[in-house]
């Protein structure tokens, strides 16, 4: 198998994980930094692997996952700054993310049903966090929720026109992680509620990446066989 095969770098995104989550817990932040980097280049490596580079929708899904990069990096620092940072590099990914599930092609009829209940998690979600959100980011916090919100309502969309599985699975998966962002860094919860986000946004990621293979051959282009297979065997 070589080197850089989609499973190997699914399980260097895994093993990352593992490592950044136990290297939060022991409190070694340098080797938990370094773990996120090598996480997150990698989920970026599977989209490019997978064909990503290869159609408009995989395109677009690779500059949300150059967007989340930069969020990752920037969460490494824990000043407020570095946060509105994270905040508005993920910003940009959900943008890109909705994008892209346009140019998949979605249904109206799908996303009217999932309208309703998306928004009124985020109006929990909303009521949950305004008594910890300091006056300053209470605006940035509001946005990035309606956007987050916005994109698992496009995800949804995109499985009424026969989209895979996998972009709804990562939206949603995408969504539940920002919860433990949320929880940890606003909230100031006693328990690490990254020690289930974490492995719920690479998980989310690795979705998103995966899903870029079944594009290519929509836009003249080969479908890499043996990547679909390889993807095909993982996701049964």
């Amino acid at each position: 198998m070589h080197l850089l095969s989609t499973r190997n770098l699914i399980v260097l995104t895994s093993l990352g994980c593992v490592a950044l989550v136990t290297s939060l817990l022991l409190h070694y932040d340098s080797a938990a930094a370094a773990a996120k980097i090598v996480s997150s280049t990698a989920f970026i490596a599977v989209a490019i692997q997978v064909g990503g580079l290869h159609s408009n929708y995989g395109r677009t899904i690779l500059l949300g996952l150059v967007f989340s990069w930069f969020g990752d990096a920037f969460l490494i620092g824990k000043t407020q700054a570095f946060f509105l940072l994270g905040l508005g590099a993920f910003l940009l990914a959900h943008i890109a993310y909705i994008a892209a599930f346009i140019v998949k092609g979605i249904d109206v009829r799908w996303i009217a049903a999932a309208v309703l209940p998306i928004a009124v998690i985020a109006i929990a979600v909303s009521v949950w966090l305004a008594p910890h959100i300091p006056p300053k980011l209470v605006i940035s916090v509001r946005v990035y929720t309606a956007v987050i919100s916005l994109m698992v309502v496009a995800a949804f969309g995109t499985r009424g026109r026969g989209a895979s599985t996998l972009i709804l699975a990562g939206a949603l998966l995408f969504f539940l992680s920002d919860l433990s962002v949320a929880a940890l860094r606003l909230v100031q919860t006693d328990f690490p509620t990254y020690v289930w986000g974490l492995p719920l946004y690479y998980a989310g990621q690795v979705c998103l990446a995966l899903s870029v293979s079944q594009s290519r051959s929509h836009f003249g282009v080969p479908e890499n066989r043996s990547a679909r297979k390889s993807i095909n065997d993982l996701t049964r």
